[in-house]
């Protein structure tokens, strides 16, 4: 199952989600311990702002919040081979049916449909190539994650020149489901402790699994957002977690969403669900697992979360034009420009912004 949506009032330059941003406030890794990391309170009513220590997000939950998580968990999805005598880089990004997956090449001139691709003792055949290379294992999927979490290496970002020796590092501490080539990063701010504590206040925490892919860090190149093409990515929403979610909206309490990927999870089925389903819930009762692929721009209509957890993101980057869909444009430019001024942590083991 597929779902896709894209959703536009008008052409919108990719210039209009730019700013400038010094090298020296990217964020080469996590803070020690993870809570204590920078939080920038945004209120995307009166755009009054506010900054504070990350744990102090606990003094701004009530009690039948429910807190929404991706718990998707990275492997080493980043291997050296050699194809035809000359080394490659492959980039495992998901599978497909079992034994076959979606990778990128580097260089991609040396893969050609028909060669054959070796991992230790496996063979993979290459079926199609576009943008993305198409590859047939001879064995499993397990087994293809397995050796890639042996041999392969973290796939952290470009801009990340710290490369962490632990896969730990570059892992939520709630993370449990394989699948991703890059982090729900906004969740690294949560400690087990901290979680607990939420916990014992009274709010309720749920899981989502979106498999972060080639559509969440791809950047846009096109000069208009409408002409940049998402991917799709698969997603799982339990029954549970889905009955949870219509409950507390029905009674008016709010769903916070960590993190970009949980919002295209619950924002991207809940919008499925309205246009393919007769139901008078926002989720199916049943839970949903397959592939969305919604790009969020503004003027789209938000149907399930109230506030967002979310990290600073790149210039003119999806999760950027996403943020802004939810909390307005200007407004959100305006807190990046404080987070310059403040000396914030940018990126992927960077800082936080709390958007309620």
């Amino acid at each position: 199952m597929e779902y896709r949506m894209m959703y536009f009032i008008m052409p919108t330059p990719t210039s209009f989600f730019d700013y400038e941003l010094p090298n020296g406030l990217i964020a080469q890794h996590s803070v020690e311990p993870r809570d204590q990391s920078c939080l920038m309170m945004v209120d995307r009513k009166t755009g009054q702002r506010q900054h504070k220590v990350f744990y102090e997000i606990l003094n701004e939950f009530h009690g039948g919040d429910v807190l929404v998580m991706n718990n998707t968990k990275v492997f080493r999805a980043r291997l050296q081979t050699v194809v035809h005598g000359r080394g490659i880089e492959l980039f495992l990004l998901r599978p497909r049916e079992d034994g076959v997956w979606d990778a990128l090449v580097k260089p991609g001139k040396h893969v050609n449909v028909g060669d054959i691709v070796e991992l230790g003792e496996m063979q993979g055949e290459v079926v199609s190539k576009t943008d993305v290379v198409r590859i047939r294992f001879n064995q499993s999927q397990t087994q293809i994650v397995h050796y890639a979490n042996i041999h392969g290496e973290i796939p952290i970002p470009p801009y990340v020149e710290e490369i962490p020796v632990e896969l730990d590092q570059y892992q939520t501490v709630y993370a449990k489901e394989t699948g991703s080539v890059a982090a729900p990063t906004a969740g690294f701010h949560f400690t087990k402790e901290l979680l607990e504590k939420i916990q014992q206040k009274g709010i309720q925490i749920q899981y989502v699994t979106l498999h972060v892919g080639l559509g969440t860090f791809r950047p846009m190149k096109s000069e208009i957002i409408e002409e940049h093409q998402m991917h799709s990515e698969f997603v799982t929403i339990t029954s549970q977690t889905a009955n949870a979610i219509n409950k507390a909206k029905e009674e008016g309490r709010r769903i916070i969403a960590v993190g970009t990927t949980t919002v295209r999870t619950l924002e991207g089925v809940a919008a499925y669900t309205a246009e393919n389903k007769n139901l008078d819930s926002l989720l199916p009762p049943e839970g949903f697992s397959g592939d969305i692929n919604i790009f969020i721009t503004p003027g789209f209509h938000f149907r399930v979360i109230d506030a967002l957890i979310t990290n600073f993101h790149l210039p003119k980057s999806t999760l950027l034009v996403l943020v802004s869909a939810f909390a307005g444009r200007e407004q959100i430019l305006a807190a990046y420009e404080e987070a310059v001024r403040q000396k914030y942590r940018f990126f992927s083991f960077g800082d936080a912004m709390f958007i309620s």
